[in-house]
């Protein structure tokens, strides 16, 4: 019986893993429940499989969360504010820790899970772009391990060699749907909605990824994640467009055999591989029929089209300071554009300006600076933001 902690559990990827969880209660106990105000959704889950701890960042929604339960008289335990979620992905109690915080808030997290040497169930791709360096080092100083759950990661680390080198891997080639914009003109972006950026053909994901997705910044953060979790330089990552989603990445080796991981574009498959690794268990995701599929497409990026694609490989050559810069300025440019202040086209133009402001500073030696970092990331951006407000 493996005990697992959920960072981000009221989320898409929390609410997938949940469900892998139900499906095995032979194998998995939630130990606890983390989220940041959505106290009505982890009643739900807190009164179906009983944790030990329930984690709210949002105080006033954790006395919400304590009175509900109370009623149910449950035994689980409300934690509340910032450091709670640090507390229990650090526990002794905990084997496994699903990473699914979105964005920065889940690098304080992360890190205490790997510090504490957890085995970590990677989805928060924010945490590793922002301090690649320092998330690796705590890593390793606290004898984690590290498993991919973005399907392009999970998918390479399935066709990497079993024994862990990259003896023969010549390439890494990580797919994109290319979102709902994939064949709009230049001219109709700028116009592009919120509601119509959210809407991805192929995948449910949350708001902010799901604007990723649109923009491609995503699948830019996932070739820096990739730099980081497979050691792989910059110049033998690649993308391709392949709009069905049912190849999730490929690895090229230098004799010329191309591997790929294939599948229906649902997480709970790569949830349930890391969740089991290395054995394998039952997703609840239907088998793959390639015959009434038909085809698979494949396509080179447009960079003009996706521009933030190309400043994100910027930023992964850059290094440095470079990969957490533009991670902050992403999210602060996705918060305005979803609240409706700046047009999708001005996500790219925040970024690329926060960039050139401060993308050239060193790299954060440990976390306080990467903290640091961050928060001058955020104040460049906000200003560059108010310029495109006027």
């Amino acid at each position: 019986m493996k005990r697992i902690t959920i960072l981000g559990a009221t989320g898409s990827i929390g609410e997938s893993t949940l469900d892998v969880v139900g499906r095995h209660p032979d194998r998995y106990r939630v130990f606890a429940l983390a989220a940041r105000h959505s106290h009505e959704r982890l009643l739900a889950q807190c009164l179906r499989f009983e944790p030990a701890y329930a984690v709210l960042a949002d105080p006033k929604a954790a006395a919400l969360l304590r009175e509900q339960l109370a009623r149910h008289n449950s035994r689980t335990e409300v934690l509340e504010g910032p450091h709670a979620a640090a507390q229990v992905a650090a526990a002794a109690e905990t084997d496994l820790v699903m990473a699914a915080i979105v964005g920065a808030a889940g690098l304080a997290s992360t890190l205490a899970a790997a510090r504490a040497g957890k085995t970590i169930l990677l989805a928060n791709k924010e945490a590793i772009v922002m301090a690649g360096p320092v998330f690796l080092a705590a890593v390793r100083d606290g004898g984690a391990r590290v498993l991919p759950i973005d399907s392009e990661h999970n998918a390479v680390f399935q066709c990497l060699p079993a024994d862990g080198s990259r003896i023969g891997v010549r390439r890494i080639v990580l797919t994109a749907s290319g979102g709902p914009f994939r064949s709009m003109s230049e001219s109709d972006m700028e116009r592009v909605t919120p509601e119509q950026a959210v809407a991805h053909p192929n995948w449910s994901m949350g708001r902010k990824i799901s604007v990723d997705s649109a923009t491609m910044m995503n699948k830019g953060l996932e070739l820096i994640e990739a730099h980081f979790l497979f050691e792989m330089p910059p110049e033998r990552l690649d993308v391709l467009i392949h709009p069905q989603s049912i190849v999730h990445s490929m690895v090229e080796y230098v004799d010329g055999s191309l591997l790929a991981q294939l599948g229906n574009p649902d997480m709970r498959t790569p949830i349930a591989h890391a969740m089991a690794w290395p054995a394998r268990i039952d997703s609840g995701v239907s088998m793959l029929d390639l015959a009434a599929h038909g085809r698979l497409d494949f396509e080179l990026p447009d960079p003009a089209r996706f521009p933030c694609l190309r400043l994100a490989r910027e930023a992964l050559s850059a290094g440095a300071a470079a990969p957490c810069v533009l991670n902050a300025a992403n999210e602060i440019a996705v918060d305005a554009f979803l609240d409706r202040r700046i047009r999708f086209t001005d996500i790219f133009r925040v970024c690329e300006a926060t960039l050139d402001d401060i993308g050239a500073a060193g790299a954060p030696a440990d976390t306080e600076a990467v903290i640091a970092l961050d928060a001058s990331a955020r104040s460049a951006a906000n200003l560059h933001l108010s310029r495109l407000a006027r």
